[in-house]
């Protein structure tokens, strides 16, 4: 079992960034592909950015492709999403999950996620 915490979150300018942090509680974390999902007012979930478990696998959605950054410190159960270039669409409830079953790539279909945060606000807004 595990359990996820996201931070980081908050209020940023156009144009400005943020670093979001999912700390993971539980054994066995590094063998976990995570994935960062958000969900703005009236939209579904949608997948953001995932790494598998051994960090040598990254995918992106398109939206956020050359801005967004994924990377994770298994020394200490914890993923982080740098987020550059922050646009008003931006603006979501970011959540990020873990993905117990191994796969050679991580994917971003959140049926497939087992284990999700509570999620952290981002507002970019002027």
């Amino acid at each position: 079992q595990l359990q996820l915490v996201e931070s980081g979150g908050g209020l940023v300018q156009p144009g400005g960034s943020l670093r979001l942090s999912c700390a993971v509680s539980g054994f066995r974390f590094r063998y976990y592909d995570i994935a960062w999902f958000r969900q703005a007012p009236g939209k579904e979930r949608e997948g953001v950015s995932c790494v598998n478990s051994w960090g040598g696998s990254t995918n992106y959605a398109d939206s956020v492709k050359g801005r967004f950054t994924i990377s994770r410190d298994d020394a200490k159960n914890a993923v982080y999403l740098q987020m550059n270039s922050l646009r008003p669409e931006d603006t979501a409830v970011y959540y990020c999950a873990a993905d117990k079953d191994l796969r050679a790539t991580c994917t971003m279909m959140k049926s497939e996620y087992d284990y999700w945060g509570q999620g952290t606000q981002v507002t970019v807004s002027s």
